[in-house]
């Protein structure tokens, strides 16, 4: 059946990772830049990006299996790489930057993949609109107000060798670990062309402030919210993350009403790269529960109308 998903492109389906050309789309005087591959004719699977990182951030080995029978959008935010605009220093901003470019592309029902800030977004666009979400897959993340969630500033080590802070923060110091994060830091450069632009010093600034913003302690109802996000929902998280430390992944399965937690063994913050084959069957298990086929436009009620 056609996908009514898609705007004014050619089919997509012969598409990787690696091919998909970059595209753009404006909404309310911002020009988003996203990639759209995969099996036409499905609910998207919308990726949110973590701090810092573009859509070359992604893993190719992950991005292209689930293109195989899901439609896959990866996309910069306001500010971010290839996309205009300024990076707001609140989640709730980029949770309505996220919804314009959802408007524009007239998407009816998405699954989310969201890692780490982009999972952060993840909840708050579901808390926001309900309705245009099916399932969430949550990487490396937590609640807001979560436990030890106000990081520090950006490091010099982090400016000086990249490289070797994300082997540090992605992956355990074991040789197993690191020798995955390695595989994995070969398989972000199988894109040769069209790479997508840096993120600015300015916006991972601001991302940083989102962070802190999302990870302070409210006064009131600290993990209140998580119950009216009734979605069901993948929680993915290493027993050794030191970005977002594992009881966040644990508070959330406990205050989410329909969630399941998996914790991959001897895994830092991209647990979900280093047991990538793991990963993919659990998530093809959860999404095969779900309808995948793009629901007929009066079965649903659109949140982004």
């Amino acid at each position: 059946m056609p996908n009514r998903n898609r705007v004014g492109e050619t089919s997509a389906s012969n598409y990787t990772h690696e091919t998909v050309p970059t595209n753009f789309v404006e909404a309310n005087g911002v020009r988003y830049a996203y990639r759209r591959f995969g099996k036409a004719g499905t609910i998207p699977l919308l990726f949110l990006e973590y701090f810092n990182s573009n859509m070359d951030g992604w893993d190719p080995a992950v991005t292209n299996s689930l293109a195989r029978d899901h439609e896959v959008i990866l996309f910069d935010n306001a500010g971010v790489g290839a996309s205009g605009g300024e990076t707001p220093s609140t989640v709730a901003e980029m949770t309505r930057d996220c919804v314009s470019l959802c408007r524009a592309l007239r998407l009816e029902a998405i699954h989310v993949v969201g890692f780490s800030l982009g999972a952060m977004i993840a909840q708050q666009l579901t808390l926001e609109h309900p309705h245009l979400i099916q399932r969430l897959i949550l990487l490396g993340t937590g609640p807001r107000g979560g436990e030890g969630m106000t990081f520090t500033e950006l490091s010099s080590e982090e400016q000086a060798d990249p490289v070797a802070f994300l082997l540090a923060a992605f992956f355990s110091p074991s040789e197993a670990s690191q020798a995955a994060g390695r595989d994995y830091m070969k398989r972000l450069e199988a894109r040769k062309q069209d790479r997508d632009l840096p993120v600015s010093r300015n916006s991972a600034v601001a991302q940083l402030a989102a962070i802190r913003e999302w990870g302070t302690i409210p006064a009131t109802g600290r993990y209140a919210s998580l119950k009216n996000i009734t979605h069901p929902t993948l929680l993915v998280h290493g027993n050794k993350d030191i970005v977002v430390t594992p009881i966040n992944a644990f508070i959330l399965a406990e205050h989410l009403p329909n969630a399941q937690l998996i914790m991959y063994p001897d895994s830092n913050h991209g647990a979900q790269y280093q047991h990538r084959k793991t990963f993919l069957e659990h998530v093809k298990i959860f999404l095969s529960d779900g309808d995948s086929v793009v629901p007929d436009q009066d079965s649903i009620k659109s949140s982004v109308a």
